[in-house]
Order: C-alpha cells, then sequence, then structure tokens
C-alpha cells in the first residue's frame, strides 16, 4: 500500500515543501529511506521502529521504501520522524484518515513522545503558504508557531495524541496566545545612570535616530560598556514584521527562549573578542546563523575592538555594506539577514592611557602604530559615527543632578524615525544608515552654508566618497532630530565633527 503525508524543510531561513511517501510491498523485510536524507534522518528508522511498538503499533515485515520529496534537495534535521512515522501508519492500514490538509513536524523518542525542534516558525510559514490548514508540531514549539495567523498550530506531546485526533477520537485544541502586553520588556539600564559624557550620549542618540554604526574611543573607565549596554533602552520598538524576521532568525539557530512566542526586543549580542571569524558570520556544513545575523534589527556590541581576529573584523564589510550575508558550503549556499548597528569600543593604546589627564601613556610609537593598525581603514570607513569620550572628573561623579532618563531620549528618537518611516515609504529602507546612495542625492538636500562647509571639510580631510556619503546620511539624522526639512549649517558641523577621530589617530 501507498501512503503521502506532508512536511516541511528548511534552508537557510526558507521554508521548502517536504512530502514523505511511504510504499508497503512484499519480499524480503527491509526499510530503506530515499530522498537525499543526511545521517539524522537516517537515523530516523531506527526511532519509528520503536516509536511504533512502543506505542502498542505493529511494526510491517514487510519492504517498505520511505522517499522524502524533492530528491534534489538534502534533508537535515531529525523533525521528518514524525511524518514518516504517520506515513507507514497509513501505508500499513493501521491508520485510516483524510491527510490532505494536515503537515506534521517533530522528532520521536523511542517511546513516541514528540520532542521540540529547531526552525518550527518558518516550517510553519512555508505551510501556510502552501495551503495546509492544520499543522502538527511538538508541544514545546506551540507558542512560536502561534504566531502565523491563518493555520491551525495543534500541539502534540505524544504520536497517540495525533492518532486519536485523527481517527476522532479526541480532538487536539488549536493553539493560540495573543500577543501580550508582559512580552514587551522594559529595559532595566537606563541613561540616566551615567553620569556626564553629554557629548558621547548625543553621538548615540543620532546613532539610535537612524541606525548608524558606531566606534567610542576612551580610556579605562570612561563609560564606553555602560553607554553601549544601555543603548537598546533608547532604540524604538520593533514592528511586527521585524519581531517575526528575528524570531525565525532565533528559532532556526535553536537560541528561542522557552516558551517565546516573539522576539520583542531588539537584540543585544556581545560576543567575545576571541570568537572566530566563523562564530561571527555563522557556518558549519548546514550554515547556521552567527553572531552578525542573531544581532538582526538590533545592535553587535564589539568591545576591545582591536583584540578582535583581523578576518573576524573584516568579515563585517559585506553586511554593514549590504544588510545581508551570504554562507557558501560544498552542499549549499544560505544567505541570513544582518541589518545590524554596530556600537565598538577600543582604548586609544595598548595601555590605554594615551591622553589621560594623570596617567602617562607607557606604550612605544611603533605599539600604538600596532595596535591601531588592527583596525583596517576600509572598515573605519564603514562606521558612520566615531566618538571620543572624556574623563569625568570627581565633582560630575558626585554630583546630586539628574541625567536625563532614556524615555526622555527615546521620545526624539521615535519622532525621528517616524519621519523616516513616511520619507521611506514603499520602498526597503528602514532608516537613513540604509540609504542608497541614490536615495541619498534624493533626500539629503543641504542649504548653501552647509554645502560650503561639506565641500571644504572633503578637501581637507581627503575624505572618500563613501565618507562622504555616510557624512550625509548622518546629517540627515540630525536635521530629523530637529524637525527640519532641509539640511542646514549646523546640522553638516555636527555630522563632520563624528568622523574626525579616524584622522586624529590613524592618520
Amino acid at each position: 500500500m501507498f501512503a503521502k503525508v506532508k512536511s516541511q524543510g528548511l534552508t537557510g531561513l526558507k521554508g521548502f515543501d517536504v512530502f514523505v511517501e511511504a510504499d508497503i510491498s512484499g519480499g524480503m523485510p527491509r526499510f530503506d529511506l530515499v530522498g537525499l536524507p543526511d545521517a539524522a534522518v537516517k537515523e530516523s528508522r531506527e526511532r519509528v521502529r520503536a516509536s511504533l511498538k512502543n506505542c502498542g503499533f505493529k511494526f510491517p515485515v514487510s519492504r517498505i521504501t520511505v522517499n522524502i520529496a524533492p530528491a534534489n534537495i538534502k534533508k537535515e534535521g531529525a523533525f521528518y520522524d514524525l511524518p514518516i512515522f504517520i506515513a507507514i501508519l497509513q501505508a500499513s492500514g493501521q491508520l485510516s484518515a483524510d491527510l490532505s490538509d494536515y503537515s506534521f513536524i517533530g522528532e520521536l523518542s523511542l517511546n513516541g513522545e514528540i520532542r521540540p525542534a529547531n526552525g518550527v516558525l518558518p516550517m510553519v510559514l512555508q505551510a501556510k503558504e502552501s495551503g495546509v490548514g492544520a499543522v502538527f508540531v511538538p508541544s514545546a514549539n506551540a507558542v512560536e508557531g502561534s504566531v502565523v495567523d491563518g493555520i491551525d498550530v495543534l500541539p502534540a506531546d505524544n504520536v497517540k495524541d495525533i492518532v486519536a485526533h485523527l481517527t476522532g477520537a479526541k480532538l487536539i485544541s488549536p493553539v493560540y496566545k495573543p500577543l501580550e502586553e508582559t512580552e514587551i520588556i522594559s529595559d532595566e539600564l537606563d541613561f540616566c545612570d551615567v553620569k556626564g559624557q553629554s557629548e558621547a550620549k548625543r553621538a548615540m542618540e543620532v546613532a539610535a535616530a537612524g541606525g548608524h554604526n558606531c566606534l567610542m574611543i576612551g580610556t579605562p573607565g570612561t563609560g564606553k560598556s555602560m553607554l553601549a549596554k544601555r543603548i537598546g533602552s533608547i532604540l524604538p520598538e520593533m514592528s511586527f514584521d521585524e519581531k517575526v524576521e528575528t524570531t525565525k532568525i532565533y528559532s532556526v539557530a535553536g537560541e528561542l527562549p522557552e516558551n517565546a512566542r516573539l522576539i520583542a526586543r531588539r537584540p543585544f549580542r556581545s560576543p567575545h573578542h576571541t570568537i572566530s571569524a566563523q562564530g561571527l558570520t555563522g557556518g558549519g556544513a548546514n550554515p547556521k546563523p552567527g553572531e552578525i545575523s542573531l544581532a538582526h534589527n538590533g545592535v553587535l556590541f564589539m568591545d576591545e575592538f582591536p583584540e578582535f581576529d583581523r578576518r573576524a573584523k573584516e568579515s563585517l564589510r559585506q553586511p554593514l555594506e549590504d544588510g545581508k550575508i551570504t554562507i557558501t558550503r560544498a552542499a549549499t549556499t544560505v544567505t541570513y539577514p544582518s541589518s545590524i548597528m554596530v556600537v565598538a569600543a577600543m582604548n586609544p593604546c595598548p595601555c590605554g592611557y594615551l591622553g589621560h589627564p594623570t596617567r602617562e601613556c607607557t606604550c612605544s610609537e611603533a605599539a600604538k602604530k600596532r595596535y591601531r593598525d588592527k583596525t583596517s581603514g576600509p572598515l573605519l570607513d564603514r562606521i558612520d559615527i566615531h566618538i571620543e569620550m572624556q574623563n569625568i572628573d570627581y565633582d560630575k561623579l558626585s554630583g546630586k543632578e539628574k541625567e536625563e532618563p532614556s524615555s526622555e531620549i527615546r521620545k526624539r528618537v521615535n519622532k525621528a524615525r517616524d519621519i523616516q518611516k513616511k520619507r521611506f515609504e514603499g520602498t526597503n529602507i528602514t532608516c537613513n544608515a540604509n540609504m542608497t546612495p541614490r536615495a541619498t542625492r534624493e533626500f539629503c538636500i543641504l542649504s548653501d552654508e552647509a554645502d560650503a562647509m561639506l565641500k571644504a571639510s572633503f578637501e581637507a580631510m581627503g575624505l572618500s566618497a563613501r565618507a562622504y556619503d555616510k557624512i550625509l546620511r548622518v546629517a540627515r539624522t540630525i536635521a530629523d532630530l530637529d524637525e527640519s526639512e532641509k539640511i542646514e549649517l549646523k546640522h553638516i558641523a555636527e555630522a563632520v565633527q563624528y568622523r574626525s577621530l579616524d584622522r586624529k589617530y590613524w592618520r
């Protein structure tokens, strides 16, 4: 007898339809699994065999052939166990049900329990696009799958529950969990905790308002890490589409928090400087997302920036330029989104005290040059805002004056983002930092005084064409914060100021 069951697979973040076909015929007992399966899929034969027997069903003593189509795409992962189990039950006559409107996703234990799987959200999205009415998923993944409207997500703990539902003995209720306000987590870290550093705070506000990358340079203890860790508290809230896309990445990577329906806050990733290039970009035989993609729609904080491996740092170039990263392996090529805001921090020299008002730098000129040369010019060119952190005196640290809270800064950031949202409506551009060269020319209109100053700065500082575009985009953000249609002299002056440190330290 023959049976056909629907399921889904994954290539990167994209789901694809899978059809599990089972044929049981006479001949010597044998269980063949075809359709380009990997080792985990091949091992499903033993899991399905044990599950059938331990759940009170009979394993057919016949020639069993299971095909996982399409055969030209490699199948990876253990979540094909459940559709194989159902297909064999149907083909052997132990289950008689109409399966045309169902899809099945889940790994089986030897006693028939259904274990959670990675990547359920993109697979449920694919099932919906294919017109499937209901999809069976492990109970642990049901909340994640419930994000998708227009399809019933049926949670199951054991294959017996699925069989009971299909035969009508005991129906499983679909999971529906509305998005609750409690899922939007407030940040305990607040800008009001940071004493002084008004110039740096202003630069971070501009960076958040336009989605700009920034580099902080300063001696130890000036508050670089404090500011970076608090930038999430002034970033605008994520749109629903951004939440879904970010959740898909965490689902595929297996990093989705337990019982989380959506990633409701912008990610903040802070990898250690010993991370490899593959850990940053993603990789493996079956490429998984790296830190760059896990920071999608959020912040990638790189503390002690020069200490990162050079290959790891240079791997940032394509994502910063294109907003995506492509990983190619012999068997497959996958592309993950990586629209990130990079916040980097470093000392001005190896000992850290160059320019300190009271402590003397002990580094030789050669040591300083070696330290700075760890960060290449092309990478610096891709960082929009350079900030020099100032040392804070005692009176400022011990003062009782209240600093501005993140909530007030965030209001201004949200206003600027609303302006950008209207400006770029109908395009793929989400913020000023992502403007194309054409959009930069169209929307960055300068006054005569601003144009004259930018020309003088361009010639005096020897800026590159990319740096010119970066200054225009930062100036556009500063003008948006002022709710100004045109970029004025004061806006371009502030933007040029944020491009001076690479000339100071890397001249």
